[in-house]
This record gives structure tokens, C-alpha cells and sequence, in this order.
């Protein structure tokens, strides 16, 4: 152990490519935090990376990129849920490792 306090208890969940609506956490839930995704583009034109909000708002992240954006891509959120769990949508060509508390 290195004797470094952890103030924080940041969880991570990977999501797959192609995936649609995955919960963050086990049910996830309103209040659960998000502090960023680490996004692994390997197709650029199906690299597309959508956050929802629970039920009530979906946000373009990463967009796709055609022709470009091939890489990793380390995405700052710092945010909580408002209108129920976290979710990801993932296009054909990037996978997600998202970084946060998330309800179990």
C-alpha cells in the first residue's frame, strides 16, 4: 500500500462497440457521477460516442469522424445524472471505458 489517502471510489465499466443504452453500474441511478471516458477509436467513420442522461437527454460526445480520428481520446465529464442512470451508446468502430460512481 502506498500510503496515499483515496478520497474518491471511482469505478470503471467497460462498453463494448456497437452497443446501445448500456447502464453504467449495475442498475445506475439519478446522482451518479461520470468523471470521463476514455474512448479507443479503431474505425473513424463508426466512431461515434453518445451519453444519456437516464431518460431525459442524450449528448453527442465523440462524433464520427470519416477519413480522421483513428486513436484514444481521454473525454473530461464531471458530472452527475439528473433524469436516471448513465448510459453509452457505442458506434461500430470505438469502445468505452467509462470512469465514474456508479450505483451497483
Amino acid at each position: 500500500m502506498s500510503g496515499v489517502p483515496y478520497p474518491y471510489e471511482y469505478q470503471y465499466e467497460h462498453v463494448a462497440a456497437s452497443q446501445t443504452a448500456q447502464v453504467l453500474g449495475g442498475t445506475g441511478a439519478t446522482g451518479d457521477y461520470i468523471h470521463r471516458l476514455l474512448c479507443t477509436v479503431s474505425t473513424a467513420a463508426t466512431g461515434n460516442v453518445i451519453l444519456l442522461d437516464g431518460t431525459g437527454f442524450s449528448h453527442t460526445i465523440q462524433p464520427a469522424l470519416p477519413g480522421a480520428g483513428i486513436g484514444q481520446y481521454n473525454i473530461e465529464i464531471n458530472a452527475i445524472s439528473r433524469n436516471g442512470p448513465w448510459k453509452i451508446t457505442t458506434g461500430a468502430g470505438v469502445e468505452v471505458l467509462a470512469i465514474g460512481i456508479f450505483s451497483a
